[in-house]
């Protein structure tokens, strides 16, 4: 699925997959990383809602994936 190193998160769910009740949702979380300056390689839809991902990439040009399945 991927072919270099990657990093994933998924909010609204624990490291077992269960899902959490209080989280914070991505679209949220993609709004402060775009405060802080921060490039993305790919965004959510911040007029949707539910399920929804976005990547950046680290310092060391590995990426990061967070991935809301909810």
């Amino acid at each position: 699925m991927f072919e270099e190193n990657i990093l994933t998160f998924n909010p609204g769910g624990d490291a077992d997959t269960n899902e959490i009740d209080n989280f914070m949702d991505i679209r949220d979380i993609q709004r402060q990383l775009k405060e802080s300056g921060i490039q993305f390689v790919t965004e959510a839809d911040e007029t949707s809602d539910g399920p929804a991902s976005f990547m950046i990439t680290d310092p060391d040009g590995n990426k990061i994936l967070i991935d809301q399945h909810r």
